[in-house]
């Protein structure tokens, strides 16, 4: 615990940002599992008819800047080309 006043209030202020910054990253984490499951299942089906869920939950978390927006692009892209191959 820091024993300057100013470095108290700093930490104290950064203590909401930095619980919603996890809970960003558990979701950004869980859609990524849920997507990798229906892939090793290879349960085409339901992996198209989660893709659009599991791209917006990217993108909002690309948009607050947990995790920078090219890495979720390529992330996304990866798997719609795992899911073509699923198909094929």
């Amino acid at each position: 615990m820091p024993n300057i006043k100013s470095a108290i209030r700093k930490v104290k202020r950064a203590k909401k940002p930095s619980i919603v910054n996890k809970l960003r990253k558990s979701k950004y984490k869980q859609a990524l599992k849920k997507m990798h499951k229906f892939i090793e299942k290879k349960d085409t089906q339901g992996a198209k008819k989660y893709f659009p869920d599991f791209q917006s939950e990217l993108m909002k978390v690309a948009k607050t800047g947990v995790i920078k927006k090219k890495n979720i692009s390529r992330k996304i892209s990866k798997i719609s080309k795992k899911i073509k191959n699923l198909t094929k």
